[in-house]
């Protein structure tokens, strides 16, 4: 399995995020770029030399929530990645906008369920930019979708996480990303069981999660599930998970999990 380290970007900064509560967030303070404070440049510059990072999960905060996207910030990322992909949340919401984003260099597109107007927009993305190249995150909130507004109101039984899961992969997803964002920062774990059920339901498709990674027992117990990528910010910065976890979480499990083997 392998680690995604990530950086929250806010206002030109790399912010520590926390439970969600976004207007809260301060600039990021890292073991991994002693004396330095929410310096996206550096951070990405730590993820590639301390933890060999393949891959970095980048979220503009600022597109997200619907302002301007920070894309002189992510030029100059993608600049430093140095063989590093970005995998870029800006807030994403159709083909257009996509393949802007891919444009800049990054690798991948991420489409989240909190910004996406409807699945046959997602469809239209998968369609412009290949589905190797289109990431769907499962945006979740203690377990419930968080969705925009508009698509709340559209009445019905309340669609489940699981229904969600499936209409992107219907829509040509390949990488499917569960993201509990009220988990984010807590340490308090991810959804064991419901990285089971999408393993079970999807075995073919790239399945990474994020929001609540704690220490190294919760690395271990994710790749049990079946994972294929985890992403993990606050347990890199206060040194809880560092360069020799992310080796060995890498490296072939000794006995395969019953979820893995039954892919």
């Amino acid at each position: 399995m392998q680690l995604i380290p990530v950086l929250d970007l806010a206002r030109g900064a790399a912010v520590q995020a926390r439970a969600g509560k976004r207007a809260r967030y301060l600039p990021a303070e890292s073991a991994l770029t002693p004396g330095v404070i929410g310096d996206p440049l550096a951070l990405l510059q730590a993820y590639r030399e301390v933890l060999d990072a393949r891959e970095c999960y980048v979220a503009d905060l600022d597109a997200i929530q619907g302002g301007d996207v920070q894309r002189d910030l992510l030029r100059a990322l993608q600049r430093g990645a140095a063989g590093c992909g970005l995998l870029v949340d800006a807030g994403i919401t159709d083909a257009a906008e996509a393949t802007g984003m891919l444009a800049v260099g990054v690798e991948r597109v991420v489409v989240g369920l909190e910004t996406l107007g409807a699945f046959e927009d997602l469809a239209a993305i998968v369609a412009a930019a290949g589905s190797e190249r289109v990431v769907f995150s499962l945006d979740l909130r203690l377990g419930h979708p968080v969705l925009r507004p508009a698509r709340r109101d559209q009445g019905g039984p309340p669609a489940t996480a699981v229904d969600l899961a499936s209409r992107a992969v219907a829509a040509g997803v390949r990488t499917v990303l569960v993201l509990d964002v009220a988990r984010v920062g807590t340490g308090g774990g991810v959804d064991l069981g419901l990285l089971e059920v999408l393993r079970r339901r999807f075995p073919s498709e790239r399945l990474l999660a994020g929001g609540g990674v704690g220490g190294r027992r919760d690395l271990d117990r994710i790749r049990d599930t079946g994972c294929d990528g985890v992403l993990v910010a606050t347990a890199l910065h206060t040194g809880r998970v560092g360069a020799a976890d992310a080796l060995a979480l890498a490296a072939p499990a000794s006995t395969p999990s019953s979820a893995s083997t039954s892919r």
